[in-house]
């Protein structure tokens, strides 16, 4: 902490020079390192004083002989430890783009209706996921499935280390349930695949020639008002040596969904970067995440029993409609950990488990 109120009191005298702002890149990140910084020892004081005024009450609720009172505050510092080991794992999150805003891709897998549905009941995990944290959530582009749910869909989250916190849910996500499209109600098993990449600003320079680009335009789908699906608005960008696709329809007009499409595309081949680093890092390690497609990092299990259960980690909990209406941040917080700190989390009771069916 001493370190960070020195650095603090560093950044404090720099924002006071009028000549910060000569260059303005320089000006902006250190003003928002700033505000980091802010935040986390505006936070860290907060817990300090809800322990004091806790430990307090319970001296009280001793001294007269409250047992409710002793209760309710150990109840209280239960909740204060958890907020707290929370604060610890974001005060890691120190990767050059954790803070950023994020963009989450879903994409429905092999078998139609099945996994398309599935698509969307993930989906929907997410956004709730960003609603209950006061993050912000912006429609860019949503593919309809043929019958229902979707074949795939794009997101941005906005707030407070957004790729942070969601980086480690990309992969493949598994459901077993019984079909509400089989009419002989017999168990299926779905698959979906995330992608999550941080949404990156004119600091990073990432360069992107357009002979590379292929760029093509297409009537928007999906819900919408009376623009969508009457102009060509819609961008889909093609980006020849990577093989990056990234599509914008959430704009009136073509200029903006283009404009918004080459933001994804630079923050694409940013998140490109990241992994090949992280992945030169880990076989340094003899380490290795399993991240893209093909690699699945979770099942979720509605019958015979319901689980869902974190394959990377041995995190699960049978509340699965919690979990899908959004209740993740067990899962995120044990993956990120497992992450940063290469240790090793437990499932419920402690003990290794075996792999849900």
């Amino acid at each position: 902490m001493d370190s960070t109120l020195r650095r603090l009191e560093e950044l404090n005298v720099i924002a006071n020079d009028p000549a910060l702002w000569s260059d303005s890149a320089r000006a902006q990140k250190l003003l928002r390192e700033r505000s980091q910084l802010e935040k986390a020892v505006n936070g860290y004081r907060g817990l300090q004083q809800e322990l004091d005024d806790t430990l307090g009450l319970i001296e009280l609720g001793e001294a007269e002989g409250d047992s409710a009172i002793v209760a309710e505050a150990e109840t209280n510092l239960l909740a204060l430890r958890d907020r707290a080991e929370k604060r610890g794992l974001e005060s890691l999150l120190s990767g050059e783009a954790d803070a950023n805003d994020a963009f989450l891709e879903v994409h429905a897998g092999a078998g139609g209706t099945e996994s398309q549905d599935w698509a969307q009941m993930l989906l929907r995990m997410y956004v709730r996921w960003a609603e209950r944290g006061g993050r912000e959530v912006e429609w860019l582009e949503e593919s309809p499935g043929e019958e229902a749910g979707i074949k795939s869909a794009t997101l941005r989250v906005s707030g407070e280390n957004a790729y942070g916190w969601l980086k480690t849910e990309s992969g493949v996500h598994r459901l077993v349930r019984i079909s509400p499209f089989d009419s002989n109600a017999r168990r299926h098993t779905s698959f979906a695949s995330v992608w999550v990449y941080p949404v990156i600003d004119d600091a990073i320079d990432i360069e992107v020639n357009d002979s590379d680009l292929r760029i093509d335009t297409y009537r928007s789908s999906g819900a919408g008002g009376q623009h969508v699906n009457k102009t060509e608005s819609a961008v889909r960008i093609t980006h020849a040596p990577s093989g990056i696709v990234v599509q914008c329809q959430s704009g009136r007009s073509q200029h903006r969904n283009r404009a918004e499409a080459m933001v994804m595309l630079r923050a694409r081949l940013y998140e490109q970067e990241l992994q090949r680093r992280e992945a030169t890092a880990q076989a340094q390690h003899d380490q290795k995440t399993d991240i893209g497609w093909g690699h699945q990092i979770r099942s979720y299990v509605l019958q015979p029993y319901q689980m869902v259960k974190d394959v990377r980690t041995d995190i699960e909990t049978s509340d699965t409609q919690g979990v899908l209406d959004g209740k993740i941040d067990r899962f995120l917080e044990a993956a990120l950990s497992q992450r940063l700190k290469g240790g090793v989390v437990s499932s419920d009771d402690g003990k290794k488990k075996g792999e849900v069916a």
